[in-house]
């Protein structure tokens, strides 16, 4: 790995360093970014009227596309095909999903209800025989002790992975920055990306496999959505295909929704093929209708992405326990090159249980913050606990057994670079950046057969140095590209 340490930092120096010392230029660079990206699509509904899209503005983005070693890009993407068929293996795992969540549910109520309703599905028999991954892989880039730089994920998200839509849209945005300060060639090497296209090209096999040409996609969406043109891209990408989309909210499923007597799944009489959910993976998403509602779409046979068990292997918990030595193994057998390539991306994760292995990793932790963070079962964002926070959550919990709803996680420090991150209404400085790589993968399975498995494009999110956590919705992490050195 010797020479990537050169080209990063020669990369860096070479690229835009000289753009970002002159503040006139920045302000005129970052006009031309926001309208581009206006006229682009590059756009999310405004707080303050996040059920409407009569007013809206752009999504926060990076103005200049940031460096990621080529190898890195590489490494993830051809990584993501195992990640797809060890999710797939999890999901279909009960004893292993039962034995793994055994001591967080006891603490964790949003995953205990999950898996209530895993549980009743499973006695009651699964009626789906399609199944349906849209899933998104998250690295951060490690800094080695030579310098050299290593890819290690940060989680995968199994539910409602976003931003497949916006993606598509950023590259022309800093092809066009760079073409403004006529660099045309490197404009030329921003790579093309469509997730959308590959995510709904997924929806659309698992709806033909189920074999209704009357039925269609239900979306599960929030009210208020501010990230409504993201999922509007794959909307339009099945409509271009003649699948037709409807937007419900779980409320409308729990008032309208029915299932005959096969469990086919109907919404105002209409038959539905495929439920994709973008809602319902946060606690503060549910009420007691909205659970009763998830559970009658999942014990349907509509193909649900994800169903309950493949929400499940998406949790902390799984991932810290799918690091531990000899488990890819059972899960992915005789699969030895799969199972070196995955592993080859985990950082050192611990479990928090009660006993003798969770009592030492809290003692590490306590003894040395700054190397971990404390994550507990939770997607969306703003959830991790790093530093003073942590100590006192870790002193608070640690006789306690609601510690086993955490896990622990080294802390990846990856080399931080100088970047301008345009926000509405934010004025516009170079700041100290970390980025966060995303792989988007996509798999159908029917019966046992896998009949579709592949990466479908990528997302790059960046953030100030001194947010510690958080997505782009969430207001911390903001929308790039990479430029691969």
């Amino acid at each position: 790995m010797g020479p990537t340490r050169s080209i990063y930092k020669v990369g860096m120096a070479s690229s835009w360093g000289s753009f970002l010392q002159d503040e006139r230029q920045l302000q005129e660079l970052a006009r031309q970014a926001v309208d581009r990206a206006l006229a682009e699509g590059v756009l999310l509904r405004t707080t303050q009227e996040p059920s409407s899209s009569d007013v809206v503005s752009y999504a926060p983005f990076t103005l200049f596309p940031s460096l990621v070693p080529s190898a890195l890009l590489e490494q993830a993407y051809a990584v993501q095909m195992d990640f797809n068929l060890l999710v797939d293996a999890v999901s279909q795992n009960a004893a292993f999903l039962e034995q793994t969540l055994s001591s967080t549910i006891k603490r964790d109520t949003f995953t205990a209800r999950l898996f209530d309703i895993y549980k009743q599905v499973l006695k009651e028999g699964i009626a789906q025989t399609v199944f349906l991954g849209l899933n998104r892989s998250d690295y951060m880039f490690q800094r080695n002790a030579d310098g050299s730089p290593a890819l290690k994920q940060i989680e995968i998200n199994t539910v409602s992975a976003s931003f497949g839509g916006l993606a598509s849209r950023t590259p022309a945005v800093h092809r066009h920055v760079l073409n403004v300060l006529g660099k045309t060639k490197e404009a030329a090497r921003i790579l093309s990306n469509n997730p959308s296209k590959g995510l709904a090209l997924g929806i659309a096999k698992a709806w033909e496999l189920y074999g209704s040409a009357k039925a269609l996609v239900l979306l599960i969406a929030q009210e208020k959505e501010r990230n409504v043109f993201d999922q509007r891209a794959i909307e339009n990408e099945l409509l271009a295909r003649n699948i037709r989309v409807i937007r419900r909210r779980f409320e409308d499923v729990s008032e309208k929704g029915s299932l005959d007597q096969d469990r086919k799944l109907f919404l105002d009489g209409q038959e539905i093929a495929v439920v994709y959910f973008r809602d319902g993976y946060m606690p503060s998403q549910y009420n007691q209708q909205n659970w009763e509602a998830r559970l009658l779409l999942e014990r349907s046979c509509s193909v649900k992405c994800p169903d309950i068990a493949t929400q499940l292997a998406g949790t902390k918990k799984v991932q810290q326990e799918l690091s531990r030595v000899g488990v890819l193994e059972v899960l992915l057998p005789d699969q030895p090159e799969a199972v070196a390539r995955l592993r080859a991306t985990f950082a050192g994760l611990y479990s928090l249980d009660l006993g003798e292995e969770g009592d030492q990793a809290i003692a590490e932790a306590l003894a040395a913050p700054n190397r971990f963070v404390l994550k507990p079962q939770r997607e969306g964002g703003g959830n991790n606990l790093y530093g003073e926070e942590m100590v006192q959550t870790l002193e608070r919990l640690k006789d306690s057994e609601e510690r086993a709803s955490y896990i622990l996680m080294e802390k990846i420090e990856p080399e931080p670079f100088g970047n301008c991150l345009l926000r509405p209404g934010c004025p516009v400085r170079v700041v100290q950046c970390i980025s966060e790589l995303g792989i988007f993968g996509v798999y159908v399975r029917q019966g046992k057969t896998l009949v579709m498995n592949k990466h479908v494009g990528h997302l790059l999110r960046t953030k100030a140095t001194e947010h510690a956590d958080g997505g782009v919705v969430a207001g911390v992490a903001v929308l790039d590209n990479p430029y691969p050195v």
